[in-house]
């Protein structure tokens, strides 16, 4: 049998370190109506281009509703202060938030009643397999849910949790067996602070956790050693911080559907908008 291999070499090949410098040279120079909002040749970020498309993109708003002159150039101009302020004042008189009814504010209460809950705590340890650049995501995958499953049989000996946290843990907790402690909602990533506190089913858990979790730092297999489970306030003790959230939630629909007619409006070269969050919205 033969072993077929790549007959591509040089730039342009995907083991080539210079081949994302040749794909993003060879893009084109991405434009709103015509304006260009780069140099050729001088691409910047996607995150970076797409600030600069939806900036460029309330400029010629403003400039079609009088609010700032028509710009001769063919290459987006950069904003000033007082620029970027008459374009922030034309927002917000286009965009209406509405605001929310008690009902609302009620409803969400019920649906969300863990996430009010004061006072709540957890005495937690854990083994942090961390996603940093260039990690095989599928091995390190298979190598924490083995350690998982080693953690979840029923006869593995106390001191194990710690041993492993001590080999394999990529958190500076390892040292001490990955314990970090008692920690409360707000001593956590936002993603690990829903699967801990949260969520309905994890209101009573003790032990190891039969999954892992996935955070922005990578993989975690957690184990909860104590729990303090706190108070639930009533609607009314919360009724206005419910308010401001709802309020919040309504302002970033309305810019994103605000932002989206305008992408509609334009004619957009060089750049996919379409589903992309707006510097407005983030």
């Amino acid at each position: 049998m033969s072993i077929q291999t790549s007959t591509i070499t040089g730039c342009g090949s995907s083991a080539c370190q210079c081949a994302s410098t040749v794909s993003e040279a060879a893009l084109p120079t991405a434009c709103i109506n015509g304006i260009a909002l780069h140099a050729p040749g001088q691409r910047p970020d996607l995150a970076t281009l797409r600030e600069l498309a939806y900036s460029e993109l309330l400029r010629q708003q403003a400039v079609l509703a009088g609010l700032l002159p028509r710009h001769a150039g063919l290459t987006a101009p950069e904003l000033d202060e007082a620029e970027r302020g008459i374009i922030e004042t034309m927002v917000d008189q286009d965009v209406v938030t509405p605001q929310p009814t008690e009902d609302e504010g009620l409803r969400y209460y019920e649906a969300h009643k863990p996430q009010f809950v004061v006072g709540q705590a957890l005495h937690v340890r854990h083994i942090l397999f961390a996603v940093t650049p260039g990690v095989n995501v599928q091995a390190l995958t298979v190598h924490a849910e083995r350690a998982l499953l080693e953690l979840s049989h029923k006869g593995v000996l106390p001191e194990r949790f710690a041993q492993l946290a001590a080999e394999l843990s990529n958190c500076p907790s390892s040292t001490q067996g990955g314990d970090l402690g008692w920690i409360s909602p707000d001593d956590c990533a936002p993603e690990l602070a829903s699967e801990l506190f949260h969520q309905k089913y994890s209101q009573s858990t003790v032990g190891v956790h039969p999954r892992l979790f996935h955070t922005r730092f990578g993989f975690h297999i957690i184990d909860v050693l104590e729990r303090r489970s706190g108070k639930q306030p009533d609607y009314e003790e919360v009724r206005e911080r419910i308010a401001a959230l709802l309020t919040m939630q309504s302002r970033a629909r309305a810019l994103h559907q605000y932002m989206s007619l305008l992408v509609g409006q334009a004619l957009v070269e060089g750049i996919d908008l379409g589903g992309a969050d707006t510097p407005l919205v983030q």
